[in-house]
């Protein structure tokens, strides 16, 4: 116990890896074999929600900027060192990310059919990567934990998709892949600028905030260059238009759970990035690059609602949808004021919760149609209440609806932009209606009218464990609708820290920079 309570985020990160390799010693030939593989992993992905939960009783918001500290040397001629840490913002997101993982393992007991000990394996796995890249404080241990996100999920898709799922797999690979390496050679050259300026090579977050970089009005400073070596991994994850093509394809064929994940936590990563790494480090670089990035936001919110819209498939409408939700973060983010910021983060934690959802609930109708088309369906609400009721609630969070839990996310979004820059809110704003228009069109073609196909008349409505995986998600999008300030708590005096450093003319100045200062000019 002694050990947990002073190494409480390894066991949290190494814990699904460790489950998941005892995993594969369990026999799935036998009689009862396979169930108890899959009974395994969910306890797995249980136990490492239930540990998780520690870290909120354990953090203190009021406290040091970075909690539950581990630290050991791992490269020390690199200065790269295993450090880990957690913040107001680190917090929710490894929350999200255990939170959502024992869901998807439940919904995917019928899913899978071949491979299941691999499959399994692979999802524990991806968590692990997943935790790593909240909780690290070395950025170089970061670039590892990100990276290793891409093997699992690359078979994933590939092994486990539909009928395009190499082409797919391999272009999710090969985006991330090279945007990622402009980031490690920005990380050596942070690493070989701290051994400049202090002596000896460090990669510790902690430590690159105090680097003297050269920034200035320059869109060809120092600052620049990296700045846009770190953005480009981080839009393509978002994914930022337009740098979005491979997610549609890397949604419409991955199982269903590769596809929660994805939107629910691998997205998330992308708008990590920049509020850990690209906004403190690069302060100059950021203001200077503001604007731009706000039209690339705007861009993403109306772009992803049009063709969303236009889609026949309902999984490549929701994934449409999530360019432009991720549009909204985007906005947020850029808008360098305390209430975007807050919006972002809440609004990644609901598109986790609500895309989520969605993904689950195409893929209850896909295992019994075999199909994702919207002309295949129509009347399902009159054979399958209980989907129609759990399908409702979770498209009225996706488009904003004032209770739910995306209200809450988009309004701060657009209220902070506002003040950043109103022409372009005002634009932004049009994708609340957009978002309306396809969400709700989509569910009128599928849930009402007749029934007209033969197959929809003998659809069987939700059992017991899918009403179990989809109700946690349900109440969620309520509550984070009805209670934001349970979270906000928590997570705004991080988020106020971390505009302190993005928006300070050096990181030198950032280290003196005060909160009361920020809420007097900034709220």
């Amino acid at each position: 116990m002694g050990w947990l309570n002073s190494h409480l985020l390894t066991a949290v990160i190494f814990l699904p890896f460790f489950w998941g390799l005892i995993g594969l010693l369990i026999p799935t030939s036998g009689k009862g074999g396979v169930g108890t593989l899959k009974i395994w992993t969910f306890l797995g992905g249980l136990i490492t929600f239930v540990i998780s939960c520690l870290l909120y009783t354990r953090f203190n918001a009021l406290g040091d900027e970075f909690q539950l500290k581990e630290a050991a040397t791992w490269i020390p001629a690199l200065g790269v060192s295993y450090q880990l840490g957690m913040d107001g913002i680190s917090l929710w997101l490894v929350i999200l990310t255990t939170f959502l993982t024992p869901l998807v393992i439940l919904g995917s007991f019928d899913a899978v059919k071949e491979r299941v000990r691999e499959y399994y394996f692979l999802l524990l796995v991806l968590e692990t990567g997943m935790l790593g890249a909240f909780l690290a404080l070395d950025v170089f241990l970061f670039y590892v934990f990100w990276e290793a996100m891409l093997i699992p999920m690359y078979f994933l898709i590939g092994i486990w998709g539909g009928k395009d799922r190499v082409y797919a797999a391999m272009k999710f690979f090969l985006y991330t892949v090279v945007g990622s390496l402009l980031m490690l050679v920005a990380i050596f050259y942070l690493a070989y600028q701290h051994k400049v300026q202090f002596g000896s090579f460090s990669t510790a977050i902690v430590d690159l905030y105090r680097l003297k970089i050269a920034g200035g009005d320059s869109y060809t400073s120092p600052q620049m260059w990296l700045f846009m070596a770190f953005a480009l991994a981080f839009a393509i994850k978002v994914p930022l238009f337009p740098f979005h093509t491979w997610l549609p394809d890397a949604h419409v064929q991955a199982p269903t759970a590769g596809s929660v994940i994805l939107a629910g936590v691998l997205l998330k990563l992308g708008g990590y990035g920049f509020i850990r790494f690209a906004f403190p480090l690069f302060p100059d670089a950021v203001m200077k690059i503001q604007h731009p990035f706000l039209v690339l936001g705007t861009i993403a919110i109306v772009y992803g609602a049009w063709v969303a819209t236009v889609q026949p498939d309902i999984k490549k409408l929701v994934a449409y949808s999530s360019v432009s939700h991720m549009g909204y973060v985007m906005l947020g983010l850029f808008s360098l004021n305390t209430v975007g910021a807050m919006g972002s983060i809440y609004q990644m934690l609901n598109h986790g919760i609500s895309t989520g959802a969605l993904f689950l609930l195409v893929g209850v109708i896909y295992e019994r149609r075999h199909t994702r088309e919207i002309s295949e369906f129509g009347g399902i609400s009159k054979v399958m209440p209980l989907f129609a009721v759990a399908f409702l609630i979770i498209t009225l969070s996706s488009v904003a609806l004032p209770g739910t839990n995306g209200f809450v996310g988009e309004f701060l979004i657009l209220l902070g932009a506002w003040k950043a820059n109103p022409g372009l809110t005002a634009i932004s704003a049009t994708g609340v209606i957009f978002g309306a228009v396809y969400m709700l069109w989509m569910f009128q073609r599928v849930m009402f009218g007749p029934v007209k196909k033969e197959e929809n008349k003998k659809l069987k409505d939700l059992n017991f464990r899918e009403v179990a995986v989809l109700t946690p998600l349900v109440v969620a999008s309520i509550v984070m609708g009805i209670v934001p300030n349970f979270f906000f708590s928590k997570m705004e005096p991080s988020v106020q820290k971390f505009l302190a450093r993005a928006k300070a003319t050096s990181p030198m100045e950032t280290a003196v920079a005060s909160v009361s200062t920020l809420q007097k000019g900034d709220r």
